[in-house]
């Protein structure tokens, strides 16, 4: 018999969720190599809550979060790369899909693409084109984007990324006509 996960709820995130999703990101790091680098370089709460972010939605089981997702304009090298990616002259239409992650204990129930619908619904009422980019290495988190939709339209290289990864890609997520 299959287990049985309550209902998650979807909300906007608050500064008190930060330690909840601090643990559920360097719990689930391990197994998704997301991020990358680990540990960070600086406290994970710079990395959870980013400059530049619009809106960061948790989804939380049991009064606990268990996953997150923000969006926002792209900025820096990932904003260029998306532009000329797109052959746009600038990123005023574009909202990017950042820090998607789900703890442990939730992975496979959904819960991320709750959030993924959740900040791409949102996106898409704001007028704009959703973008992300994912490490080729996340194959798992690769297959989910292909398979609701997102097509690849590009690659960048950041200083980041580790010389032993393949290039970023950049993946948009087409307007359903």
């Amino acid at each position: 018999m299959a287990a049985v996960h309550p209902t998650p709820t979807v909300r906007e995130r608050r500064d008190a969720d930060l330690p909840d999703l601090v643990a559920a990101l360097a719990a689930q790091q391990p197994t998704s190599s997301y991020p990358m680098r680990w540990p960070l370089p600086f406290p994970v709460e710079q990395f959870v809550v980013r400059d530049g972010q619009e809106r960061a939605w948790v989804a939380e089981v049991g009064g606990r979060p268990v996953g997150h997702v923000a969006v926002g304009p792209p900025r820096g090298g990932v904003e260029q790369a998306f532009l000329d990616a797109l052959d746009l002259p600038d990123a005023a239409g574009l909202g990017i899909v950042e820090v998607l992650f789900t703890d442990v204990a939730v992975r496979g129930t959904g819960i991320g693409g709750l959030l993924l619908d959740t900040a791409v619904a949102w996106l898409h009422a704001a007028g704009r084109t959703p973008v992300l980019d994912v490490v080729t290495s996340h194959g798992t988190a690769l297959e989910v984007y292909l398979h609701r939709g997102w097509q690849q339209v590009g690659r960048m290289r950041p200083p980041w990324l580790p010389d032993s990864e393949e290039d970023l890609l950049l993946m948009v997520l087409p307007a359903v006509v």
